[in-house]
């Protein structure tokens, strides 16, 4: 068969066209696979970035802690460190004290006088042996102190792992009840107090009825006691159906539906939080803001991550919002406070008992002036008393021998020591009797 030249011509146009087209539609399907990686890779990149400032949320914890730590041993440090030159002072003096009372007196004292002194100096003894115990006891204190905060720092990435993770497993049982959600943000409020070393009933009070200035009564999930009486307000709100929906969602308009409903969600709770108006509820005691407490933490940082003008928003209302990380710092400070009260009153005890220990060695060191002047006067009296018996001149003794030479009868006989001894002392001078 013969094809002319106008048929080859068209021939060859249809190949190319048909080649062209199946070219065009691989390139349209090379295109919609590269955009689809592309929103993938965008949605992978935007999961690791939250991911990062997760970590990065954790390690500035983590070296705040770190810096309180290191304050801590420096602190208490320090303070053994006064203590123990206290006590090496007090020492040197008391030895350096009766070093020279003993000397001064030691000629005169017999040993009735030993026992004396003893019975004198037994209530000292017994009064540095306790101030020594107590500088003890407040050693050992210290270096439980600074033992539990390194134990505690060690357990605080642990514990928010571990409420992060009873957050997660909780969520679907908590989804269709707002009162088990507030019950079950409480129970993370008080975990997070108590791993603190905050105590219940003692540095916090739980679900406390208070009758505010206008007749309202309001109970705050939590009331943290400050040293000074000062008072913290925490209150735990959950937001959790549109975070839960936001983590489940596959598209982004799904994901930027869900992330609004949340910040209503969180919103709401703080407007109705801020209207209780708790700051006011103690008065002068009480700390001028509230604490918000979001017990889901990816959950607060979407929030904060989506919203940067919340937790201005929420400051302007009297409320700050924390998360599980960020309360267990503050009660951690909090913790750190109450410890260094105590600390601080130890420490008044002590400087009262080494005042009272000073009075006590002051009045100790008079009283044993005035025994020794006493046992001076006893011994002059003595020697007084002694020389008009036996060694003076014209003694008693004498006296009474040249009586019997005289003819007196005595039914008994002075010691003949005592009379040869007074003979030889007793020549009268002229014209004594």
């Amino acid at each position: 068969m013969t094809f002319g030249t106008g048929e080859l011509a068209a021939g060859s146009i249809a190949g190319l066209i048909g080649f062209a087209a199946g070219g065009f539609a691989a390139w349209r399907a090379a295109t919609a696979q590269i955009r689809a990686a592309r929103d993938e890779s965008a949605q992978w990149r935007e999961r690791l970035d939250h991911a990062g400032r997760e970590r990065a949320a954790l390690e500035g914890e983590r070296k705040a802690l770190q810096v309180l730590l290191d304050a801590e041993r420096r602190s208490a440090a320090e303070k053994l460190q006064l203590l123990a030159d206290a006590k090496e002072a007090l020492s040197h003096q008391f030895k350096a004290l009766a070093n020279d009372i003993l000397e001064e007196k030691s000629t005169r004292f017999t040993e009735q006088n030993r026992v004396n002194l003893a019975q004198l100096l037994d209530p000292l003894r017994a009064r540095i042996g306790e101030f020594q115990s107590k500088v003890e006891e407040v050693y050992v204190q210290e270096g439980k102190d600074r033992s539990a905060l390194a134990e505690q720092l060690r357990q605080l990435v642990a514990l928010n792992q571990t409420l992060s993770a009873d957050a997660k497993n909780l969520t679907s049982a908590l989804k269709g009840s707002s009162k088990t959600q507030g019950a079950w943000g409480e129970y993370i409020l008080e975990r997070v107090l108590e791993a603190s070393g905050l105590r219940k009933g003692f540095e916090y009070a739980a679900q406390a009825s208070e009758v505010a200035a206008d007749g309202r009564r309001l109970q705050p999930d939590v009331v943290i006691e400050l040293p000074g009486g000062r008072k913290l307000v925490v209150d735990a709100k959950v937001s959790l159906v549109a975070y839960d929906r936001y983590a489940a969602a596959e598209t982004e308009s799904e994901r930027k539906a869900a992330i609004a409903e949340h910040l209503d969600s969180v919103r709401g709770h703080l407007r109705s939080l801020a209207a209780k108006d708790y700051q006011l509820l103690y008065g002068a005691d009480g700390i001028d803001f509230v604490l918000m407490f979001v017990p889901i933490e990816p959950a607060f940082l979407l929030a904060v991550d989506a919203d940067t003008e919340l937790f201005l928003d929420a400051w302007q209302r009297n409320v700050l919002l924390v998360s599980p990380s960020t309360l267990l710092f503050v009660v951690r400070t909090v913790a750190h406070l109450w410890r260094q009260e105590q600390q601080n009153r130890n420490a008044q005890e002590i400087a009262r008992r080494g005042a009272e220990l000073y009075d006590k060695l002051a009045g100790f060191v008079d009283d044993l002036r005035l025994v020794g002047d006493r046992l001076a006067a006893a011994q002059n009296a003595y020697a007084s008393a002694e020389r008009k018996l036996v060694s003076g001149r014209g003694n008693a003794i004498r006296q009474a021998e040249m009586l019997r030479d005289l003819g007196v009868k005595p039914t008994k006989r002075i010691a003949p020591q005592a009379v040869d001894t007074a003979l030889a002392n007793g020549a009268s001078p002229a014209g004594e009797a």
